[in-house]
């Protein structure tokens, strides 16, 4: 196939692969706490990151990863310690930290083609070391999720009960909440600030259709997940178009599959 005769390509594809395991993987404790918009927020905190990056003249992709960890455990501590709705919380802290990137980045006049491919992916924009550090954190979070998983799965489904039977949910919360914040900023680059929750939540939701366990219903995420990146970056490559948007039209065209499937019980 021509488009593995592009080294650019190939780490894309490495790189996006990673990102869709742990994107779904993640996604699923995420959507099963009804926290959705959580990957959004922090989408947003990390292009927050960014324009520090941009201000200070410093890497971004470290910026965006130190600037979303800082506050997703913020974020965590407010919602643990103070009477504020986690949806409301989650509102207050995408639209305050867009906000404040729109005003840094106008300050430190970077309105240029390297903020649209933080905000919406680019293929040609993921390097080597980028592909090391994806690798690398995907291994470590992997081994972390399936070394917790029956716990994380117990507060995911009632944290007050887990918490009752000695489960450490405030250890666990953060840790969660840490490694969607990674995640997310080290996936900027292949999808996009403003389209990767829709990556970490859409083929979650894809997989919950067809009503299976959550062992079964996370392999069908990742499945789908790794099927949208794939074709979002055959399409994208061959006519051209944003890598970030076309990976989540693909992730659409499955959800609707899996709605007319569940519809018409063919599957």
């Amino acid at each position: 196939m021509e488009i593995l005769h592009y080294d650019f390509m190939i780490r894309a594809f490495i790189s996006g692969i990673f990102i869709a395991i742990l994107a779904s993987s993640l996604g699923m404790f995420v959507v099963v706490r009804r926290y959705s918009m959580l990957s959004d927020t922090l989408a947003h905190i990390s292009l927050l990151g960014v324009a520090f990056g941009f201000l200070f003249s410093i890497s971004t992709t470290w910026s965006a990863l130190f600037t979303a960890v800082i506050i997703s455990w913020f974020i965590e501590y407010l919602r643990r310690n103070y009477d504020i709705y986690s949806d409301s919380l989650l509102a207050i802290f995408l639209t305050g930290s867009l906000s404040l990137a729109i005003i840094i980045i106008s300050l430190s006049h970077s309105f240029n083609a390297s903020l649209f491919n933080y905000l919406f992916g680019s293929i040609i924009a993921v390097n080597n070391k980028d592909i090391y550090i994806i690798s690398s954190f995907g291994i470590l979070s992997l081994i972390l999720i399936a070394n917790f998983y029956q716990k994380l799965l117990f507060v995911a489904f009632d944290e007050d009960v887990a918490f009752t039977t000695g489960v450490n949910t405030s250890s666990l919360n953060y840790m969660l909440v840490s490694l969607v914040a990674i995640t997310i900023g080290l996936s900027i680059k292949i999808v996009g600030a403003l389209l990767i929750g829709a990556l970490m939540i859409i083929p979650v939701i894809s997989a919950i259709q067809y009503g299976k366990s959550f062992f079964k219903t996370a392999m069908l995420a990742i499945l789908f997940s790794i099927g949208s990146v794939i074709l979002g970056l055959i399409v994208s490559f061959y006519i051209s178009i944003p890598s970030g948007a076309t990976i989540v039209i693909m992730a659409l065209l499955i959800f609707m599959f899996s709605l007319f499937a569940k519809k018409s019980r063919f599957l």
